[in-house]
């Protein structure tokens, strides 16, 4: 697996004619994977990691254990605090909710990701993987912005396998996922259900095209195959825009 996806990172880059990477580091099982993956296709001098915390800059503390590990030197970093782009807009509208709020600091983020791109002679690399792709987890022209998306193939499953093969730190692969959006925020605790549990639901109603009663039949809760099922079809707009005529 880490053989073949660091191939498509060198064939992708070479095909471009780009050498530089840049990736935004939150921390998280993904962008590390990502960031990961990219040192070993292009050389650790060539990834240039963005840490963009909202206020809170201890939150770079995961994504520094992560630089360091791969070897990406210090000088490579970019930490810019979002709060200062985020917080005028916020501002705009009191009645404001947290959704809202987490959409701006996303797409803020992808601003600073693509100027930083642009200053360095570089490729975005993603951090989506296929789980959240399929549920529509990501903000549009936010995090979901790339160049190239090495784990999009991935389950989220499959890329704490891939950590593991990378030989992330324990303590990223330990961390409870969450996008960081607000106070106390959890992707498991958004969704209702676990990844694993989405995995196996994805793989049977996606990959094998099988019925919601198919799925059930197997020992799966009916009530949780459909707010799998339920989140994904809410969210498959996403895949089709914008609309041509």
């Amino acid at each position: 697996m880490v053989k073949a996806l660091v191939q498509f990172i060198e064939t992708s880059f070479e095909t471009a004619k780009f050498k530089r990477a840049i990736v935004a580091m939150s921390g998280g099982l993904d962008s590390s994977t990502s960031a990961a993956l990219a040192v070993r296709a292009l050389g650790a001098k060539n990834v240039y990691p963005l840490l963009l915390p909202y206020r809170d800059s201890s939150s770079t503390d995961d994504a520094k254990l992560v630089i360091t590990n791969v070897g990406i030197p210090k000088s490579n970093i970019t930490q810019i605090d979002i709060a200062p782009f985020v917080d005028p807009m916020i501002a705009l509208d009191p009645t404001m909710d947290r959704v809202r709020r987490g959409n701006i600091m996303a797409r803020v983020r992808m601003i600073l990701l693509y100027d930083a791109a642009k200053k360095r002679n570089a490729l975005v690399v993603g951090t989506e993987n296929k789980t959240e792709h399929l549920l529509g987890y990501f903000t549009r022209f936010g995090d979901e912005a790339s160049d190239i998306e090495p784990l999009r193939n991935l389950y989220k499953t499959e890329v704490y396998a891939l950590a593991r093969l990378l030989n992330l730190p324990e303590k990223i692969l330990k961390n409870e996922p969450t996008a960081g959006l607000w106070e106390g925020q959890t992707d498991e605790g958004e969704f209702g259900f676990t990844y694993k549990e989405a995995d196996e639901i994805l793989a049977m109603v996606v990959d094998k095209k099988q019925s919601i009663d198919e799925v059930v039949r197997k020992g799966y809760d009916r009530a949780t195959i459909e707010k799998v099922v339920k989140r994904m079809k809410e969210n498959n707009f996403k895949h089709h825009l914008p609309l041509l005529s």
